[in-house]
């Protein structure tokens, strides 16, 4: 037979449950704005009927609602899309930033940019070129020479800031990583804990769930909840996140990179040393960065090495004003030195080559890369350095020179020189004589260059400018265009302008890229979060909707407990008594 008082019991449940409701409801509104919080909702059912006999066999009459769980409302494919898209945002979002700054420090929509420097220098060998002889053109000439050169070493010191500033958000970024890696695992051990015994800890996962939203900004992850709901976190193959233990990851031993003049570092997992590449997201972006930013410097050493040894060589081949002391000469660099663009022996790689024509014999010679390189592009002369030709008339005869920049000699070891009147090679023997404008000049056994007899004859103390506007021609003149048979540059084969000019665009076009890419995943990241919302996120209408509901419900069974009550009074106090 059902109890007396089972009415009660059915009013009870339905009364905590539509309070359950109500509290649940004012969960979600008061949460509406916090980060990461999924809104929450009770599922409820009936609760196991009761055996009753009645006149006609037996039946079932319910006892009531009962909350079976409160569970969040979260997608987990909605999740998965969003972690992936976040590290390739946070990939660009920290490309973007390096590209931006590294335009700051070349801009050459300003006056201090380098275009600048090489266009003013090209000028002034072009004012140098209409007269040679004039002191204000040649000291110009070693102005903006030494203008481009310092140029250079200082949008190399800010190359290397970059790099520097590179690995210090490195490193700051590791210490995230590390953080909210510890935070996971902790939370990890919390849910473990806590659900050991039945129920879900909503309110911490949506804490475990935004660090993971974070960490995935930082690297490329894959997520796996295993059956006592803790998270396995994968980056490459790595288990960053292991359930109740985690791998924390740091900077490596500092690495002297002379070549660069930086301090690197490899990004490391702390626990087994081993290398760290987390495919895209802010660390890939950091140490992208850093190697892309190497090759700016790359770009300003191969001008220097330009200007070092294509440059160096073509003004060697002019006549100083002062004739002999001033003959020969490098515009930059150590005035000892001959610099050429060649692989050491055993490398693939080519470097600058310096010979000391002052060590003693067996010195091995110096072979140097990027900022040793560039610390070699100084001004080597002063105002008696480069003038123009500065032969008698004009230049008739010009020495001929092998791809690798050597003297060209005939079988006989005998200087061959180009005759530009006729256009044929002409060899002077030792011994032999040449004759300028009527001029006989006697051929010396030894020397490079053109004779010293010749250089010291008859000079009107004026220069002619023609190796000016050669050396002004080397500025926008292909390598096979120049007319002389050069070896490998620095810069290949094409023109220095074109060179620069090149780097500059792809510059440009990957900035767009990377701001387009940026505009993309941004777009997919607010589409993600969208979809993630609409599951998620807590709904004010809904929400008022259902508190409605679950007090409109309360009410009702309050009700029907108040009469219920009445009614057992009425049996309990009234009933059967007699003589009242």
């Amino acid at each position: 037979m059902r109890s007396t008082f089972a009415g009660l019991n059915t009013m009870l449940s339905g009364i905590q449950t539509y309070s359950l409701g109500l509290d649940t409801v004012g969960h979600n509104i008061t949460n509406a704005n916090t980060p990461g919080f999924s809104r929450q909702s009770v599922d409820v059912a009936a609760t196991p009927a009761s055996k009753i006999y009645t006149s006609f066999g037996p039946a079932y009459a319910g006892n009531g609602v009962g909350g079976l769980s409160i569970n969040r409302a979260r997608d987990a494919y909605a999740d998965k899309q969003y972690w992936r898209e976040a590290s390739s945002k946070g990939y660009y979002e920290t490309q973007l930033k390096n590209y931006n700054k590294v335009e700051e420090i070349f801009n050459d929509t300003s006056d201090s940019g380098l275009q600048k420097a090489m266009t003013e220098f090209y000028k002034s060998w072009v004012d140098l070129s209409a007269n040679a002889s004039t002191t204000a053109n040649r000291t110009a000439v070693i102005q903006k020479g030494r203008s481009l050169a310092e140029r250079i070493d200082l949008f190399t010191e800010q190359v290397q800031e970059q790099i520097n500033a590179e690995y210090e958000d490195l490193r700051l970024n590791v210490d995230k990583v590390n953080t909210i890696t510890d935070g996971i695992v902790a939370l990890n051990k919390s849910i473990l804990t806590m659900e050991a015994t039945g129920g879900n800890t909503n309110d911490i996962r949506d804490q475990r769930d935004l660090l993971v939203d974070q960490l995935s900004a930082f690297m490329n992850i894959n997520v796996y909840e295993d059956s006592q709901g803790m998270y396995t976190i994968v980056s490459n193959g790595t288990s960053i996140v292991n359930g109740a233990s985690g791998l924390h990851l740091q900077l490596g031993n500092r690495i002297d990179n002379e070549e660069y003049g930086v301090t690197d570092y490899t990004l490391q997992i702390k626990e087994t040393g081993t290398l760290f590449n987390g495919l895209e997201g802010i660390l890939k972006g950091n140490l992208d960065n850093i190697a892309e930013d190497k090759g700016y410097i790359d770009t300003l050493s191969n001008i220097a090495c330009f200007m070092l040894t294509t440059l160096n060589d073509q003004h060697k081949t002019g006549v100083g004003i002062d004739a002999v002391p001033t003959t020969g000469l490098n515009f930059y660099g150590d005035e000892n030195y001959v610099y050429t663009w060649e692989k050491p022996a055993g490398s693939e790689q080519y470097s600058l080559r310096i010979h000391d024509t002052k060590a003693s014999a067996g010195t091995p010679d110096t072979y140097v890369r990027g900022v040793k390189a560039i610390a070699e592009l100084h001004v080597a002369n002063n105002l008696t350095a480069p003038g123009g030709e500065q032969y008698v008339a004009a230049r008739t005869y010009n020495q001929l020179f092998n791809d690798n920049g050597t003297p060209l000699l005939d079988s006989n070891g005998n200087y061959v020189y180009q005759d530009k009147n006729i256009s044929t090679g002409v060899t002077l023997a030792a011994g032999s004589s040449i004759t300028i404008n009527g001029t006989t000049y006697p051929v010396p056994p030894t020397g490079t260059g053109i004779p010293a007899d010749i250089l010291t004859a008859d000079l009107n103390g004026t220069g002619d400018g023609s190796n000016a506007t050669l050396i002004s021609t080397l500025f926008n003149l292909k390598k096979d265009e120049t007319g002389r048979p050069v070896g490998e540059r620095s810069i290949g084969d094409v023109s220095l302008n074109t060179y620069y000019n090149a780097i500059m665009t792809g510059l440009g076009i990957k900035t767009q890229t990377t701001d387009s890419n940026l505009d993309y995943e941004e777009s997919m990241l607010e589409q993600i979060n969208t979809w993630r919302e609409s599951t998620s996120g807590v709904n004010w209408n809904e929400e008022l909707t259902y508190m409605i509901t679950f007090q409109t419900g309360y009410s009702a069974c309050s009700r029907c407990l108040t009469t219920m009550d009445e009614m057992l009074d009425r049996l309990i106090n009234s009933t059967g008594v007699v003589g009242r």
